[in-house]
């Protein structure tokens, strides 16, 4: 009669707690796809006198290397910048240049783009090739308006380069370098061509929490532990002086000039449906007609079959040569003729959520898991005292070390016990789901049998149901032993509070050091119950689709 009750007052505040810190989005997975009408990635243009348009080998190429100093605005920090510069040799003036901007990490000028940089120098394209700006910055932090700048300097240098047509400098950019090439081309509108592999159109929380969140699908991971992605990418990043995650690059000024899109068909990454028609959504707004989008089978997301980290993969399906055909044509002021979008099918398993910063809940859960740690260091701290107690008395203990009374003990054991293995086994499966979705995003296919990154959210959740009840019948046995030792009468009975306290009458513990244990250790594993609550393992239900 008295446990049920307790039972459900403590359960309906983990539930609560879970239903307070949800965040609900757009969960739409019905799967998206656009099919190409042809297959063929070949790019042609109207070309009624004859250009010849570069090919790839049909020049030496010499290359050489120069540094440029760039300064970061916003600190006055310098940096200096090799660049890796490769020539047609014997092209003559007049040639057409690129710049290359890095995606994320810290690409240098000979680790990043070599092998289409070598095959478009052969073309008689000027490529650049540059460090990637870091500073003294990290990927959370990276300061993408003086990367703009950076990049902008670069272009400067090549724009001045003897052999090269000032009016023909274009940029290459991949992944992270999209959010950049979208503050350099508001800065710089002079570029003359842009070609954006798997490009992120949207912010950083919407385009990294869909990733997460498809590769989560992906990798086979019970749906529950979309709650923890949610929650994950509603943090208020800017508490803690990170505004990355919000910035807005999406505007017409970065689709204003002859684009080349492409994606491939096994990347994970990036949102190819919405991303493909946001894009052209913005080239229309900009009045830009010159927008070629091309998708390579098998491609992963920087377009090389199989694993990310396999170096000399070449590039997927014909992609370098369409490059090459693409800038000439583009550079010779040709009118591209034949599909728009052409080669495998674009697809796109689940929508991309519109995310707001929750500062309530960031607060919240910071503040929750900072008193987590320290109550479970204060349990430790304890547990070590009482080690050093016990080895003082020797092998023959002559005082019990806790002295707990009526099997209060044997109930904390087992708590402490019931708790730390759901810790574990959640632990153990998001470490289990970040290196699949880790191995999907290098390339890799998603496991047959998904195993513990499936069943262990139910096992979890039943875990912590009895977790739960073990301790209302906890409370119900405190209850009834304090009531016994007239604490809960009023007022309570005289002399019931110092036999207490001088353990002559325990209710827990007749030492002070047991009774302190207890409550830290029973603090410290209902604190770990509502982080289980914070991350949703009290929630029952799906979220909403709106």
């Amino acid at each position: 009669m008295t446990t049920l009750p307790i039972f459900v007052v403590l359960f309906g505040i983990l539930v609560t707690v879970s239903t307070l810190t949800d965040v609900q989005w757009h969960n739409d997975t019905a799967g998206r796809v656009i099919s190409p009408p042809t297959p063929d990635t070949a790019v042609a243009f109207a070309n009624p006198d004859g250009i010849v348009l570069p090919e790839a080998g049909t020049y030496e190429v010499g290359d050489r290397y120069v540094s440029i100093d760039v300064m970061r605005e916003s600190t006055g920090e310098v940096q200096t910048l090799n660049v890796h510069v490769r020539e047609p040799l014997g092209a003559g003036g007049g040639r057409p240049g690129i710049v290359f901007l890095h995606g994320a990490g810290y690409g240098t000028c000979d680790n990043s783009f070599s092998d289409v940089a070598e095959a478009m120098g052969s073309a008689g394209i000027v490529t650049a090739v540059v460090d990637k700006p870091a500073w003294s910055t990290i990927d959370v932090n990276r300061d993408y308006p003086a990367s703009a700048d950076a990049y902008d300097a670069v272009i400067d240098y090549v724009r001045g380069m003897r052999t090269v047509d000032d009016g023909k400098v274009g940029i290459y950019a991949t992944s992270e370098g999209t959010w950049i090439s979208s503050y350099l081309l508001q800065h710089d509108p002079d570029v003359a061509f842009q070609i954006l592999l798997s490009p992120m159109v949207f912010t950083p929380r919407e385009s990294l929490a869909f990733f997460v969140a498809q590769d989560f699908t992906l990798a086979g991971a019970h749906g529950g532990y979309q709650s923890i992605v949610r929650r994950v990418f509603n943090i208020d990043a800017a508490l803690f002086g990170l505004t990355n995650l919000d910035i807005r690059t999406l505007t017409p000024a970065a689709y204003a000039i002859p684009t080349f899109v492409a994606y491939g068909s096994r990347d994970v990454m990036t949102a190819q449906v919405e991303g493909l028609e946001t894009i052209l959504a913005m080239c229309e707004r900009a009045g830009n007609r010159h927008v070629t989008v091309r998708s390579y089978q098998g491609g992963n997301h920087v377009l090389r079959p199989g694993d990310l980290t396999a170096l000399g993969t070449p590039y997927s399906g014909n992609y370098v040569n369409d490059l090459i055909a693409w800038v000439g044509g583009t550079v010779a002021g040709l009118t591209p003729t034949g599909e728009r979008v052409a080669g495998a099918p674009i697809r796109q398993s689940s929508a991309v959520p519109t995310l707001h910063a929750q500062r309530v809940a960031t607060v919240y859960g910071v503040i929750l898991h900072i008193l987590t740690v320290l109550l479970l260091v204060a349990s430790g701290v304890a547990a070590a005292v009482a080690l050093g107690v016990r080895l003082r008395q020797g092998i023959r203990r002559r005082r019990p070390v806790f002295g707990f009374s009526h099997g209060f003990g044997r109930a904390l054991a087992l708590l402490v016990m019931m708790t730390a293995l759901t810790l574990l086994l959640f632990a153990a499966a998001m470490g289990r789901i970040v290196m699949s979705v880790v191995d999907l995003a290098w390339g890799g296919s998603p496991a047959h049998d998904p195993g513990i990154m499936y069943w262990s959210w139910p096992v979890a959740q039943v875990a912590c149901t009895l977790v739960v009840w073990e301790w209302s019948s906890v409370l119900v046995r405190l209850i009834e032993v304090a009531s016994v030792r007239g604490i809960l009468q009023l007022p309570p009975r005289k002399g019931a509070v110092r036999e207490i306290v001088t353990g002559e009458q325990p209710v827990l513990a007749s030492r002070r050091l047991g009774r302190v244990t207890f409550w830290l250790a029973g603090a410290s594993m209902f604190a770990i119950l509502l982080v289980f609550a914070f991350w949703g393992l009290f929630s029952y239900t799906e979220p909403l689709v709106y």
